[in-house]
């Protein structure tokens, strides 16, 4: 029955589209909540049909047991979850880098809705993550994502038993990368603010009387402004060239 239900052209883009599917709802992009699902579907459907006649060939028979073939889909969404996984915790970079960069330009509590992480962050935060996504597009780096789940093929063969071990590694190790790379993108402002706290500091010890509060926030505010605005090229170009290097595992 399983054979008059699912016939081979189907069965193929439906396998492919488990993982691809699985991938697209967490890459940066695609998977964002306003993007509406009814595109993101079409999306996805389309792209399999396009890349089903090149990938035929490395999807295994279509399994006897209904079992066997529900231990296939769930490998294959499991291999798409992590792929877009390792995307997303890379966005979230931007998120972090902002939230630092707000901290010290006293605009941490000026909170608005992120639309990307469906929360509210900062505005340097939101605006960064923004202006991220718009990038990865105008760059046709979000080409390189589905390459990059085309060549999977290569490394995570349907079927095959999944590496978790190596799964699981990997996203430790990107977890820390993420980190790391937004301490990097906010380092203007951490090297400025330090600056300026030490600053403050000294004045507030050679003139006690002064109130160095009221005068002090203006002043960050409109530090923390000018430095996004002549740093912001230079943080986006250090993310994306960090994803891209982390992306190219998945690229053959």
């Amino acid at each position: 029955m399983i054979y008059d239900l699912l016939p081979s052209s189907v069965y193929i883009v439906l396998i492919i589209f488990v993982r691809l599917g699985g991938a697209i709802m967490l890459l940066p992009g695609f998977g964002e909540s306003y993007v509406s699902p009814k595109a993101r579907l079409g999306l996805s459907i389309l792209i399999c049909l396009v890349i089903a006649p090149v990938l035929a060939s490395k999807i295994p028979p279509l399994p006897e047991k209904v079992s066997d073939l529900g231990l296939l889909i769930f490998g294959e969404a499991l291999i798409g979850l992590f792929m877009g996984t390792v995307a997303r915790l890379f966005l979230s970079a931007t998120a972090s880098a902002g939230m630092i960069a707000a901290n010290l330009s006293s605009l941490a509590n000026a909170l608005i809705q992120d639309p990307t992480a469906e929360q509210q962050a900062s505005i340097m935060g939101t605006f960064m993550s923004a202006v991220a996504i718009v990038l990865i597009f105008v760059l046709d780096i979000h080409h390189l994502f589905i390459q990059g789940l085309v060549d999977s093929y290569d490394l995570f063969l349907p079927g095959q038993a999944i590496p978790t071990g190596d799964f699981s590694n990997m996203i430790s190790r990107v977890v820390g990368d993420t980190f790391q790379l937004a301490a990097r993108m906010a380092a203007p402002f951490i090297v400025i603010g330090v600056i300026f706290f030490i600053g403050l500091g000294l004045l507030a010890k050679l003139m006690p009387q002064m109130q160095v509060f009221f005068i002090a926030m203006p002043l960050q505010v409109a530090m923390g402004i000018v430095v996004l605005a002549l740093s912001l090229p230079v943080m986006i170009r250090v993310f994306l060239v960090s994803l891209e290097e982390h992306w190219m595992v998945f690229v053959r």
